[in-house]
């Protein structure tokens, strides 16, 4: 299984972009996937799960401004982020795992694959 995040890039706060991870290979069935980022010098944390059955949860710093979606047929995770802010800044990774495994945006129950990252940055 290969994750391959794609979409990042430099923005002026206030701006938008588009975070993209194709899904390639096999994978958990049902599986959740989700959004994650590491700030220099900080830990990495949960921005976005979208669960197997559609259900989605959000760190509340993104909350009314981030978007997760999924496209099934062509196997792409999206990430929307609107109205962004410079702590927003971060590599920002996409994650699959068994559903039964996860909690939420809780990183311990995501161990399966990861994407290589991609890098926001927001001045």
């Amino acid at each position: 299984v290969q994750l391959v995040e794609s979409g990042g890039g430099s923005v002026q706060a206030g701006g938008s972009l588009r975070l993209s991870c194709v899904v390639s290979g096999s994978t958990y069935r049902p599986y959740c996937m989700g959004w994650f980022r590491q700030a220099p010098g900080k830990e990495r944390e949960g921005v976005a799960v979208e669960e197997g059955d559609g259900t989605t949860t959000y760190a509340d710093s993104v909350k009314g401004r981030f978007t997760i979606s999924k496209d099934n047929t062509a196997n792409i995770l999206y990430l929307q982020m609107n109205n962004l802010k410079p702590e927003d800044t971060a590599m920002y990774y996409c994650a699959s795992e068994r559903c039964a495994a996860v909690t939420g945006l809780d990183l311990q129950g995501w161990q399966g694959y990861w994407g290589q990252g991609t890098q926001v940055t927001v001045s």
